[in-house]
């Protein structure tokens, strides 16, 4: 393996909060980077981990982790490209970024490379999704009840999953929030600006307002 120099910014994902306080699949990610980058005179400025679905183009951590490699001039490296996303959209607009990235499952890989590969991922997940949808559509046709029987408890467990997930969203955008903050900019208003100056939606991918700043606060 040649050796490798200059600085980079390490970004790591898991789909479940499960995973992510469990260290499952973390770990292998970090080994995998740490053997990429064994020998050399390099710097690992940062280390980034994201606890969301593949499916969710925004990404608190990983928008961090391009605003550390554009201000150190580092190079973003992951273990798998699918840790980036399975979205051809959202590796597009990666790529359209300016920030360098390799993929330690694939590091010789130039741009075209990767959005090939990005594009048969996609094309897998879609065909996956339109399976499930024609299978529960053909149970349907054979007179086959579908869906939960006890309807309040599946109720309670998608709030309780929302209420998770806007949790694990404000924990990702806080720290974002805290620097904002640091650097002069007090009232909520001018957060949510400068939020939406570095590009940065609201969990359900809108514009920020003083009162979702106050709760992400709340939250955190």
């Amino acid at each position: 393996m040649p050796a490798h120099r200059g600085k980079f910014v390490a970004y790591f994902r898991v789909s479940t909060d499960k995973q992510g306080k469990s260290g499952l699949g973390l770990e292998a990610q970090r080994e995998a980077v740490e053997t990429y980058l064994n020998g050399g005179s390099w710097t690992l400025i940062a280390k980034f981990t994201e606890i969301e679905s593949g499916k969710r183009a925004y990404r608190p951590q990983l928008v961090a982790a391009l605003a550390a490699c554009k201000k150190h001039r580092a190079k973003l490296v992951i273990a798998k490209l699918d840790r980036l996303s399975r979205n051809l959209a959202f590796i597009a607009a990666l790529m359209d970024s300016g920030v360098e990235f390799v993929a330690v499952d694939n590091p010789h890989a130039n741009k075209l490379t990767i959005h090939i590969l990005a594009a048969v991922a996609q094309h897998e997940r879609e065909m996956i999704a339109q399976r499930t949808k024609d299978a529960l559509q053909a149970a349907k046709a054979r007179g086959r009840r579908l869906g939960n029987p006890n309807l309040a408890k599946a109720r309670k467990r998608a709030l309780k999953a929302n209420r998770e997930a806007a949790d694990r969203f404000a924990g990702n955008v806080l720290p974002i929030i805290q620097q904002i903050r640091a650097s002069g900019v007090q009232s909520l208003r001018g957060v949510a600006r400068a939020l939406a100056a570095r590009g940065i939606k609201t969990a359900r991918g809108g514009e920020w307002s003083a009162v979702q700043v106050a709760d992400i606060l709340r939250r955190g």
